[in-house]
């Protein structure tokens, strides 16, 4: 009683092809395959933004203790 025998099956596939017709089926898998194309290039834009932009040539790198802290000018001594 609990086993699906074989003929379930094709039952079971018979009802499935009359409720959604062949063109139905076919429509919803090109679907699924277009959504699961359009994920795997979302996440391939996202790590290419993710990436750091990469600096002209010529162009000194800034050590990291001058990168985070602004430009303040100084008063120099004498101005005082």
């Amino acid at each position: 009683m609990g086993q699906f025998s074989m003929m379930h099956w094709i039952v079971v596939a018979l009802v499935v092809l009359v409720l959604f017709g062949r063109g139905k089926i076919s429509e919803t898998m090109g679907d699924f395959g277009k959504g699961i194309k359009s994920f795997k290039r979302g996440l391939a834009d996202e790590e290419r933004q993710q990436a750091p932009p990469a600096l002209p040539a010529g162009q000194p790198l800034a050590s990291s203790s001058e990168a985070g802290r602004p430009q303040v000018a100084t008063p120099r001594s004498d101005e005082q």
